[in-house]
């Protein structure tokens, strides 16, 4: 029998995790087309509302459906705002561990939401789910998701050289693809020591609930 992740919300002083609904695929796709999310991660370019529907209602329930990961929606608590999104993917229930990625949206940066949600996402995932290991790859030049790592406690590992296809606009405005290196950091449960009091400004982690 395969395992899986239950389908729940997680909740901070300032956010909800949550499953994404049909509701969310206009601000989802609008967040994905972002510049710095098409130079760092592999999504379609342009990214359309029906790869939002498509990932939204298929691909998502379908990780978490067969034990694969699971996705969450991270909605601003006061706003009910879309923010993000955080993904544990590449699940091995044996090992015990996961990869993780975050996406943040542009008009919510700056605000610690990424290393908000990613913390509770880790503490949840090591203190309800009882995984060992949470893996996170980083291109070399994006320094912004790199803070996020360090900011909950990541260790950096060692660097995967030419391993990602990175984006970039040419002279003639058009993307191009670049090759280039990834970081890999690792976070272990005992790395989160100390972690939450370091973010208390930003709430971190509160409580999590069966989502209905």
């Amino acid at each position: 029998m395969t395992s899986t992740f239950p389908n729940i919300s997680i909740s901070t002083e300032r956010l909800v995790l949550r499953p994404f609904e049909e509701s969310d695929i206009e601000a989802f796709a609008e967040m994905m087309n972002d510049e710095l999310v098409t130079a760092w991660t592999s999504v379609p370019q342009p990214y359309t509302e029906a790869d939002a529907r498509a990932w939204i209602t298929e691909h998502a329930p379908a990780e978490r459906a067969e034990g694969r990961g699971i996705v969450f929606a991270v909605d601003e608590f006061l706003t009910q705002r879309l923010v993000g999104t955080v993904h544990l993917r590449h699940a091995d229930w044996r090992v015990r561990s996961a990869e993780m990625a975050y996406v943040i949206a542009p008009w919510a940066r700056g605000e610690g939401y990424a290393s908000e949600a990613a913390l509770a996402t880790a503490q949840w995932f090591f203190r309800d789910q009882k995984f060992e290991r949470l893996e996170l790859r980083t291109a070399a030049d994006n320094t912004a998701s790199q803070q996020v790592a360090q900011k909950i406690g990541c260790i950096s590992e060692g660097v995967l050289r030419g391993a990602w296809i990175a984006r970039t606009r040419d002279t003639h405005g058009e993307w191009t693809d670049v090759r280039t290196d990834l970081i890999v950091w690792s976070l272990l449960p005992e790395d989160l020591d100390g972690v939450e009091e370091q973010l208390a400004d930003t709430g971190g982690f509160t409580s999590y609930s069966d989502w209905n």
